[in-house]
């Protein structure tokens, strides 16, 4: 599993090596038995390993769990834990057959006179297991401990499916008493089958007989001379034939020397220690010969999904995800008695059968076990590449299909006079048996549940399978056992089906064993055609508080059909085309209020996806609208039908009706002579006849939402209505549906009108923001990160904004009562951010209150997980893409909403240049990506809409019929003019981060902050260097300290990025280059061109110094600064990667540098939300100064800087006060005081005044304390600058006092700055430094 440790084999194994990784020996080592599925027979021993507990600690996690991020927890606790198991086992050359939930099983085939020795081999081995294994201890507080049988004697083995997938199965008499002593076991317990004691040396074992179980439990092993386990173990080694030797040999580590190995498994053997080397490969499986016929029969065995990542060469821990899937469990009881042949007759055809079935609804059959008297197949709907929009309602209806096909044709009889020799080998071919009829007595269960789950690798490196684990995964093997003979599913399937309720029935609720709260249960009947019309009006209703924003131009469409429709007398039709919840049905909900305001008659209907399925269920819901009996009782519902039919449709005609509206009239003598097709006409034509009155009296609107779940029939009567009836039509259409031939031909009618619906503007979002969270403005912040992932959507935003309410991040402002000046950083409220926010108009009443909402200081939106609903929707879009196009989406969502290349190429194992461009330029033409522009600043709006995915399979497909050009290759092939891309579809970005397991994730993240680490730094027009001025010499003890060193001492490797990007993200020359290691050497030179932020007012002056020192130099200034691009693409995301690792020294560092060069750049509030988050970082300080504890360990100079930084930022703000005090606090940390009073001015003129004679007299000979000093000197430098404007502001002779002293300090500072450079540094750039210092003090 990604998230264990060492489940990811190594790069280097060829594709049939990772393929018999993931299956057993026994279909690795299989001998070609013809293209017929057989069952084959063979001796052997079992050893059943039953985890137990882990079902109630996955109880834990489902009660106390906020996010799927909890769950990676669950399954990494799970995957070391099994690891170390299956290592075990193979060892003691194990075969493990699969790993099935809790449950491991593991074979030793051999003959018949072996089994006594390999029985002893295996009970060594589970003692061993259960004494190193036996208790897992958790920090949960649930302990993991094991159950393990054991069974010896005849096991039978067979494959079904098809060509295309096929199940291996371990069936008889053996395995089932494997299980059975499982179940016998207590924790900790090992427990034999009677047929296993029967075969075993009984005298080498200490047991105690459990008679009335007809099992034996095992307490030790007797160790008698002669015998001595080490000769056996080697005599054992002679009946595995597959047992790599080279790999699981015992070696004494003192007497060989040690190859590559993952870790030793320790073994006493008298009195020396051996040790298992386990090294890479523990199988000789994967280090077979290249064979293409084998690797065609082991890919048969093995799900498709997971076939295209492996031939696509992905990591095994890139696969595993956390996601949200539905789970099908088919349970096929047998009856004791079964034959075995038959029994395999049966399996094989329900797997045919459910396989298709289930492949059809957008599924998988993962496996298929055997539990005893049943066999259980495990389907899942949602695994990575299968996502598909309602898989819970197809789900529950392939369930059903299965249901009933099981029921009717897969029951057991009871009458089978047939008798299978369990005495030789045997092999009979399953498919020339004759097709025996069966009796309805046997029992089919299926269970449905969906949630989050980890899907991913589990195991070791040598062997491991792809699993499911969560709480709902012990949740349907539950209900099998609770709710037998029944289709069942949990509230969740329930709810997110969407299917009518009438489909479902509530079951008792049962107890379930470990699982709490299971919460309500359904029984699904199946789609019946009941009473299908009832409250089936619009789903949205009208916002009566809000007009609607940004539909001008939909709603005239929709004017002008009503004109066309009144003026011409004809019928009109207006399609209006979006995709999911861009506000379609918002719209219609104004149309009926418009329409009915203008005194039209409206019949409204939202259709479902299995209305579609149903003929001519639309016309028969609208007409029954139509006469009013969709709300009335069914007693009244046949009164109510004759009374509106009276005076327009014959009474004979009546029971036309009977089956369409679920009444009983007479069946009239003319209606009774009438087939079917007759029948169907003259219903029609009563319709027309009915409508064509009622439209005399009064217009006569449809609306009708989700017109693409429309059956044909419908379509057909509707565009026939169209062109004889002036009605109007208003439909909405989701653009991903392929429509019928009917509908087709209604869209292409002159009457009918298609509009796309546009999505909405970036301020009427922003408004709809502040109405959905009751403020009149937000902040900066927000509106970037809903502008990020609404892209125009009304539904997103809405959906956001209710999600960020739920999770109660947001601070509310009074906005009457934040007009005074804040004394505290902490409570700097959102009215000192006013300029920087966007604002709606407040209402007219003068009493209402007004407010204005913040983020919380510790929140980080950028981790903010999505709602549910909404990562569905970008999840399903990802898995519409190929394999490698996931996998480059996955990697560009860890780095961030931008991304440049190279960065990716750096995540992206094995990609060379040419396959990265062709990817992206794939990505890039159906706009999942898009080329940044360099003056883009907001996210613009994309072109594609999520849920458009057929406008990508169109763009596929040309790209497929044009990819052999040698034009369009060159084309794919060339280097962009821009490296720098961004997202272009809302959602997909948060909903790729969120799939990545949390151990993977950090280690992305980290390799992002190792690559942009040497970029951090200002661009090769500022000539490099810190923001913060000799900010990374000042705080290199800090550095070194264990928390930040694994990161921050990382050595450049080449990067391409700091070779190809000079003129976007360049760093200093080779000579002036910034390491942080103490190891890489610099110049004195170097340490001169460090370029120094202080006030603006003085860049002009360096400018003209630079200029003066040298021509060229002055080509150099006027190259453009990309300071703004490092700032977007290395400081920004550095903060964040730092911020998810959990490196919050480093976090710290980079977010005043970010910060620093926000203010460089003149955005005040940019630098306002880095240093919030620093401040968050620190944590609240306490009340008491004595008892100072911060959460971050961070040096003096840090601290002052951060009181500086934040001493600026509330000078842009106009928070003057708080400006003074935290630039004085800067200063008393700096070791320069600043005084308070005007005898404190005095006395410090006086200081000021003898410095020089005093600071020249105590030069310091040490560079790094050079280095040190001068940072600190230049933010004293800064600070006092800040105190000089800060009085200037005030006209006071008072304030002029501490000017002038802040002026005189500023100005021994910088000379002390100078001197420190001159006597530490040399270089041109030297004098330019201290020119700099001299002429800024020389201005006041």
């Amino acid at each position: 599993m990604a998230t264990g440790k060492g489940v990811a084999p190594p790069p280097l194994w060829p594709v049939e090596a990772r393929l018999a990784a993931l299956l057993p020996d026994l279909l690795v080592f299989r001998k070609p038995r013809g293209s017929e599925h057989e069952l084959a027979t063979a001796q052997g021993v079992l050893l059943g390993v039953h985890v137990t507990g882990f079902t109630a600690l996955m109880d834990r996690f489902s009660l106390s769990c906020k996010s799927e991020r909890d769950m990676d927890t669950l399954a990494h606790i799970f995957s070391n834990y099994i690891s170390d198991i299956v290592e075990h086992v193979l060892c003691f050359g194990g075969d493990i057959l699969n790993i099935t939930g809790n449950v491991l099983l593991a074979l030793w085939t051999v003959e018949q006179d072996q089994l006594s020795d390999i029985i002893t081999l295996v009970a060594k081995c589970s003692l061993e297991i259960q004494e190193k294994f036996g208790i897992y201890h958790t920090r949960e507080g649930q302990d993991l401990q094991l159950k393990i049988g054991l069974s010896a004697g005849r096991i039978s083995q067979v494959i079904v499916g098809d060509e295309q997938r096929q199940y291996l199965l371990v069936i008889g008499r053996d395995v089932d008493g494997v299980q059975l002593a499982q179940r016998l076991a207590q924790a900790n317990e090992i427990v034999l089958s009677w047929n296993c004691w029967k075969l075993c040396e009984q005298y080498m074992f200490e047991v105690e007989i459990m008679r009335e179980d007809e099992a034996v439990k095992l307490r030790d092993m007797r160790i008698i001379d002669p015998f001595d386990f080490d000769e056996h173990f080697y005599k054992c080694l002679d009946y595995l034939p597959h047992y790599r030797t080279s790999a699981g040999k015992l070696f004494c580590p003192l007497l060989y020397p040690c190859p590559k190995f993952q870790r030793l498994i320790f073994h006493m053997a008298g009195d020396i220690l051996f040790a298992f080397l386990l090294s890479d490969i523990l199988r000789a499986a994967l280090e077979l010969d290249p064979d293409s016929a084998l690797e065609q029969t082991l890919r048969k065995h093995i799900m498709k999904n997971l076939l295209k990542k492996i031939d696509e060469g992905q990591p095994m821990e890139y696969i595993s995800e956390f996601r949200t899937v539905t789970m099908v469990l088919v349970s096929l009881e047998f009856h004791k008695t079964a034959w075995m042949l038959h029994l395999c007759h049966l399996i094989q055809e329900a797997a045919l059968y459910i396989s298709t079935v289930i492949e059809k609804g957008g599924g998988q059959l993962s496996r298929i076990f055997m539990s005893e008297t049943s066999c259980m197949f495990l389907c899942v709907f949602g695994l990575p590449g299968d996502k598909k929009p309602d898989e819970c309602a197809h789900a529950l209806e392939s369930s059903f299909s299965i249901f009933s096909f099981c029921w009717e044709n897969l029951a057991e009889t009871k009458c089978i006079s047939c008798y299978l020799s369990h005495e030789i080998f045997t092999s009979v071919n399953l498919h020339h048996q004759p097709r025996l009829n069966f009796s309805r007595t046997g029992l089919v269960s299926i269970s449905i549940t969906s949630g989050p789950v980890f899907c991913g690798m589990v195991g070791a490196v040598a062997r491991h399978e792809y699993a499911v684990i969560g709480p709902k995964v012990s949740l349907v093997a539950r209900m099998i056992t609770a709710y037998p003979g029944l289709v069942s599913c949990d509230e969740v399937t329930y709810l997110r089906s969407m299917l009518p309720a009438y489909n479902f029935k509530k079951l008792p609720e049962k107890m379930m064993k470990n699982i709490s709260n299971p919460g309500k249960m359904y029984e699904y009947l199946g789609h019946r055609r009941c009473i299908m019309f009832g409250k089936r009006h619009l789903a949205r209703e009208r916002n009566k508080n809000h007009s609607l924003l940004d539909r001008e131009k939909e709603l005239e469409a929709f004017r002008m059909a009503q004109q066309g429709s009144l003026q011409q007398k004809k019928g009109q039709a207006v399609l209006y085309e979006g995709g999911k919840g861009c506000g379609k049905s918002q719209l219609l909900a104004e149309i009926n209020f418009l329409a009915q305001k203008e005194g039209h008659r409206v019949l409204p209907l939202k259709l479902k996806e299995a209305d579609s399925k149903q003929c001519f269920y639309a016309i028969q819901t609208l007409m029954a609208i139509f006469f009013e009996i969709d709300m009335c009782p069914a007693y009244y519902r046949q009164e109510r039908l004759h009374k509106q039919l009276h005076g327009m449709v014959e009474e004979s005609l009546h029971c036309l009706f009977n089956d369409l509206f679920f009444v009983k009239f007479p069946l009239s003598f003319e209606v009774s002579h009438m087939d079917d097709l007759t029948r169907q006409k003259k219903v029609k034509a009563c319709f027309f006849q009915v409508l064509q009155k009622a439209m005399r009296e009064t217009p006569l609107i449809f609306l009708i939402d989700e017109a693409q779940y429309m059956d044909a029939d419908s379509w057909e009567f509707l565009g026939t209505l169209l062109s004889s009836v002036p009605i109007i039509m208003v439909m909405t259409l989701t653009p991903t549906f392929t429509l019928c031939g009917w509908a087709q031909h209604f869209l292409q009618s002159p009457q009918a009108i298609f509009v796309p619906i546009s999505k909405l503007a970036a301020t009427s979002l922003l408004r709809m923001a502040c109405w959905e969270l009751g403020v009149v403005s937000i902040p900066q912040e927000l509106q970037i990160y809903l502008l990020r992932r609404c892209f125009g959507n009304a539904l997103y935003c809405e959906i956001l904004c209710q999600d960020l309410l739920s999770k109660n991040i947001l601070l509310f402002h009074d906005l009457q009562k934040e007009e005074g000046e804040n004394s505290k950083w902490e409570t700097l409220s959102a009215n000192a951010m006013k300029s920087t926010m966007y604002s709606i108009s407040p209402a007219s009443s003068e009493d209402q209150e007004l407010y204005v909402c913040t983020v919380k200081d510790d929140v980080n939106l950028d981790t903010v997980l999505l709602p549910p609903l909404l990562k569905e929707i970008a999840v399903n879009q990802l898995d519409q893409l190929s394999p490698e196009e996931q996998l480059l989406v996955k990697c560009a969502a860890v780095i961030g909403h931008s991304f440049h290349i190279d960065l990716l190429q750096h995540l992206l194992p094995g990609w060379g240049k040419n396959k990265l461009l062709q990817v992206l330029r794939a990505l890039v033409d159906i706009h999942v990506l898009r080329w940044c522009n360099k003056s883009q600043e907001l996210p613009t709006e994309p072109i594609l809409m999520p849920s458009s995915i057929e406008i990508i399979e169109q763009t596929k497909e040309e790209r497929k019929s044009d990819a052999g050009s040698p034009l369009r290759l060159q084309e794919k092939l060339s280097l962009p003019q821009t490296e720098v891309l961004e997202f272009g579809v809302p959602l997909l970005q948060e909903a790729a981060w969120e799939l990545w397991p949390k151990a993977q994730q950090t280690a992305l993240h980290l390799e992002c902050a190792w690559f942009l680490r040497d970029l951090a730094c200002r661009c090769g027009s500022c000539h490099g260097g810190d923001f913060v001025p000799f900010h990374r010499f000042a705080i290199c003890s800090t550095k070194s300290s264990s928390g930040t060193s694994r990161f921050c001492s990382y050595k450049d490797t080449g990067s391409i990025l700091t070779q190809v990007i000079p003129d976007k993200l360049q760093l200093p020359s080779p000579q002036d280059s910034f390491q942080f290691q103490t190891k890489s050497p610099r110049s004195q030179e170097a340490f001169t061109r460090e370029h120094c932020r202080t006030e603006e007012e003085f860049l002009d002056q360096v400018n003209r110094k630079l200029a003066q020192t040298s021509p060229e130099k002055d080509m150099l200034t006027m190259k453009p600064c990309h300071c703004k691009e490092v700032l977007k693409l290395v400081l920004s995301p550095l903060t964040q990667h730092c911020l998810v690792i959990g490196e919050t020294t480093c976090a710290f560092y980079y977010l005043l540098e970010a910060a620093a060069a926000s203010l460089d750049l003149s955005d005040n509030y940019m630098a306002f939300l880095y240093l919030r988050k620093a401040s968050s970082l620190l944590g609240q300080p306490s009340a008491f100064s004595f008892y100072k504890q911060r959460k971050v360990k961070i040096c003096q100079f840090e601290e002052a800087t951060f009181c500086c930084l934040r001493s600026e930022v509330c000078f842009n703000m106009g928070q003057i006060t708080l400006a003074k005090k935290l630039a004085r606090q800067a200063l008393r940390l700096l070791k320069r005081n600043f005084p308070w009073t005007w005898f404190g001015v005095i006395f410090q003129t006086f200081l000021e005044k003898c410095w020089r004679s005093c600071s020249l007299s105590q030069p310091s000979d040490n560079p790094s304390e050079n280095k040190k000093k001068l940072a600190i000197l230049q933010q004293q430098v800064q600070c006092l600058s800040l105190l000089w404007q800060l009085y200037n502001l005030e006209a006071t002779a008072s304030s002029r006092r501490f000017a002038c002293l802040a002026t005189l300090m500023q100005e021994n500072s910088a000379k002390e700055s100078a001197s420190e450079a001159q006597d530490g540094c040399v270089g041109p750039l030297g004098n330019v430094c201290i020119s700099f210092n001299i002429t800024s003090t020389a201005a006041f």
